[in-house]
C-alpha cells in the first residue's frame, strides 16, 4: 500500500520525536535513579533507546520507511528508493520532530522546554566514533532491508543498543537526534559548538556505507548476469 507524503510526513514526524524523547527522557530518568552511577545511567538510556526504536520501526516502517534520520532519507534518494522532493521534505520534519520530542521529555520532567546543553563531546576521537556508528547503522539497513527485511526494527535497535557502548560517542549517528539534543542540556545533551563535527561525521559515514553496498550490489548483479 503506497501512502500520501502527508501521512508519511506525519510517521516520520511522530516516530522521531517519539525517538528523541527515549533518548532523552529515559536520560534524566537514569540519572536520577543511578544515584551518580554513570554506568548505571547510560546502561538505562541504552536500553530505552534500542527498545523504542524496535517499537517505532515496527510501527512506521510500512508507512514512510520509518527513517528517522536525515542520513538514512539521504541515502534512500541516493539510491533511487526515495525522490528527492521527498527526501528533503523528510529531513525538515525529522528534525522539527527531534526538537519536538526534546521539548516533550523536558516538559514531562518539569524541566525547561528548551535548555543549550554544555555537555562537551568533541575531538577527532568522536568525530571518528560517530562516522564508524553511522556507517555501521546504514549497513545494517542496507543489508537487513535488502536480503532480511523482517529483521530491520530488531537489527537496528541491537545494533544502536551495541553502538551506545561500543563507541566513545555513545552513537548518535542521526543529525536530527544531534541536533535535537544540543538543544537538551541533561545527561543525553551535546554542546551547539559540538554539533557541526558530528553532522559531517554522520554524514561522512553514511555515504561510505551507501556507496559500499551500492558497489556490493553492482557485484552480486554482475554474478548473477554471467
Amino acid at each position: 500500500m503506497k501512502f500520501t507524503l502527508g501521512a508519511r510526513l506525519t510517521a516520520e514526524f511522530i516516530g522521531t520525536a517519539f525517538l528523541v524523547a527515549a533518548v532523552v527522557g529515559s536520560g534524566v530518568m537514569g540519572e536520577k535513579l543511578a544515584g551518580g552511577n554513570v554506568a548505571i545511567a547510560l546502561l538505562a538510556n541504552t536500553i530505552a533507546t534500542g527498545a523504542a526504536l524496535i517499537a517505532l520501526i515496527s510501527m512506521f516502517g510500512s508507512v514512510s520507511g520509518a527513517h528517522f534520520n536525515p542520513v538514512v532519507s539521504l541515502a534512500d534518494a541516493i539510491s533511487g528508493d526515495l525522490s528527492w522532493p521527498d527526501a528533503r521534505a523528510y529531513v525538515a520534519v525529522q528534525v522539527v520532530g527531534g526538537i519536538a520530542g526534546a521539548a516533550f521529555a523536558h516538559l514531562m520532567f518539569g524541566l525547561p522546554v528548551v535548555s543549550l546543553a554544555r555537555h562537551a563531546r568533541g575531538g577527532p576521537a568522536l568525530a571518528l566514533s560517530e562516522f564508524i556508528a553511522t556507517f555501521g547503522l546504514l549497513s545494517v539497513i542496507w543489508g537487513c532491508s535488502r536480503f532480511r527485511p523482517a529483521m530491520v526494527p530488531v537489527a537496528v535497535g541491537s545494533y544502536i543498543t551495541a553502538a551506545y557502548w561500543f563507541t566513545a560517542s555513545t552513537s548518535f549517528a542521526n543529525p536530527a537526534v544531534t541536533i535535537a539534543r544540543s538543544l537538551s542540556n541533561t545527561f543525553a545533551g551535546i554542546r551547539p559548538v559540538d554539533v557541526p563535527l558530528f553532522l559531517g561525521a554522520q554524514i561522512a559515514g553514511g555515504l561510505a556505507a551507501t556507496w559500499v553496498f551500492r558497489r556490493l550490489r553492482r557485484v552480486a548483479e554482475i554474478q548473477r548476469e554471467l
